[in-house]
């Protein structure tokens, strides 16, 4: 048996997949949970220790002969966390992630040293986000100055895991483009972002070498196949973020092509062969990590926000979709914004959390949990409506991501979207999508003109059964509803906007 191996670092588990990709069949897969330490302030870190031990803990749940079918390796990687590394490659401080909120100052210098929002955008494809790479860089210099010093390499999340397999420190152009500091349109380093980060030092210095998508970056270690039981001397491909490998497990890599993710955050995006600049900033201007590019609408609370809500209301899984079910479409009139921990787009990082429209007949636990399922889908419509005023048009949906799981949520999704929603058979998203990857970089040592859309398409399986389509009568119910939620959404925005975060 040969397998490739899809390592995904998310914000709450490590996943693992083994895909046998002569059979076609992913043959094991385990997971190891992850904490993140949070405070009022907006912080979310882990430690960078915690990830290897994660990926440990979630291997050694795999048989041997497994482990050592594997040919080669690539690394999904929750995007936008900063990982400072010295001269010695240690970690120097807590990785502050893509959640992490408390660096709004920070982004708003950067913004106000270029020349403002609409500047970055037009010198990088994108503004600086809160939680972007960049603002992590410099809130490092502000409070933490000597480690700032002693700071050799930046590295991502996906990188840090590259890193410690093969011991060479590099990034791709995907989850590059997610620092703030690359220019998406000539996949090179903004040299006037790097310099409002950081004036007086030469942050390039810092950054690893660039790679392309198809080519090998290195080889598993003797000490690192040692310690975590997989064979030595395999070649692992670059990988890439979370949002770039469940675009390849979705078979999105050509245009045309359409994927909502409903994981702890919600994600909706597109292929493209060109760069896509938004210049209202609401759309983020990504790179694939199979050589185009990837516009992406992402919000901060999706199922983060639904685990919230059925622990407040005593939910469990197996009664999630009856409780849903139970509730006509808009519920009644409820509206849910689900901004627990601020919010990207729209971009409120400071928010909270909010409901409104109770009244007697909707002041039911179903009703407040069903309107939160559907206040996280409103929040990617969005997208979907600023795609398409990009040029971006699609005639379906292929979801991803725990939330899909639901049948009540997917046709929740279908509803508000009015376009049919799709599943696949090989539901782990962006772990399947690092496994195709691998396979992808592997074959392309046989055969240098292989294309990933081939190995998309031969190793990708759609499930009919899972279709689910509009229902034109519930579509209208909420047309209103999101109508309703938009005039929310401008209505509570005053209280939470920052100087440089506006709706």
């Amino acid at each position: 048996m040969d397998t490739t191996l899809g390592i995904d670092l998310g914000t709450q588990s490590l996943k693992v997949v083994f895909y046998d990709y002569n059979a076609r069949e992913v043959v094991a897969s385990a997971s190891a949970p992850l904490e993140v330490m949070r405070d009022a302030t907006g912080r979310a870190e882990q430690e960078a220790k915690w990830w290897l031990v994660a990926l440990k803990q979630a291997l050694q749940q795999v048989s041997a002969s497994v482990r050592m079918s594997v040919r080669a390796i690539a690394v999904s990687g929750q995007q936008h966390g900063f990982v400072p590394i010295d001269g010695s490659g240690e970690v120097l401080h807590a990785v502050k992630l893509w959640c992490d909120t408390s660096t709004q100052q920070e982004a708003d210098e950067i913004m106000e040293a270029c020349g403002g929002r609409e500047r970055c955008i037009e010198l990088a494809g994108n503004p600086v986000l809160t939680g972007y790479t960049a603002p992590k860089i410099r809130w490092l210099r502000k409070h933490y100055p000597r480690k700032y010093q002693d700071m050799a390499l930046v590295l991502l999340p996906h990188d840090y895991l590259n890193f410690v397999m093969t011991s060479r420190a590099v990034m791709e152009y995907g989850d590059a483009s997610g620092t703030a500091l690359l220019n998406v349109r000539n996949r090179r380093w903004s040299r006037e972002l790097l310099r409002a980060v950081e004036p007086s030092r030469d942050l390039a210095n810092c950054l690893p070498e660039l790679v392309e998508p198809g080519e090998v970056i290195g080889q598993t270690t003797a000490l690192f196949s040692q310690e975590f039981g997989l064979p030595t001397g395999i070649p692992v491909a670059p990988g890439g973020g979370d949002n770039m490998m469940a675009a390849i497990g979705t078979g999105n890599v050509v245009p045309g092509q359409l994927t909502m993710s409903l994981g702890t955050s919600g994600t909706l995006f597109a292929y493209a062969d060109r760069p896509i600049v938004d210049p209202q900033g609401n759309i983020a201007a990504f790179c694939s990590s199979t050589g185009g590019w990837l516009p992406l609408l992402c919000t901060m609370n999706c199922t983060l926000a639904t685990e919230l809500m059925k622990q407040l209301l005593v939910i469990n899984n197996a009664g999630f979709d009856a409780a849903i079910d139970a509730v006509p479409a808009a519920s009644g009139g409820l509206i849910v914004l689900p901004f627990f921990t601020g919010e990207r787009t729209p971009n409120l990082p400071r928010a909270s959390a909010s409901v409104l429209g109770l009244n007697p007949e909707n002041c039911e636990k179903r009703h407040l949990l069903r309107a939160t399922v559907e206040g996280a889908t409103y929040g990617l419509r969005f997208g979907l409506d600023e795609l398409r005023r990009l040029g971006i048009q699609s005639s379906e949906i292929v979801l991803t991501g725990g939330g899909a799981n639901s049948r009540a949520w997917r046709q929740i999704v279908a509803d508000i979207c009015r376009l049919p929603v799709v599943r696949l058979a090989q539901d782990e998203g962006a772990s399947f999508g690092a496994a195709l990857h691998a396979l992808w970089v592997l074959e392309r040592q046989l055969d240098s003109g292989r294309g990933i859309g081939d190995v998309t398409r031969e190793h990708i399986v759609r499930q009919p059964d899972l279709v689910c389509t509009p229902d034109e009568t519930t579509s209208e119910s909420y047309a209103d509803g999101y109508a309703a939620y938009r005039r929310a959404v401008a209505g509570v925005a005053p209280l939470f906007e920052t100087d440089g975060a506006r709706a």
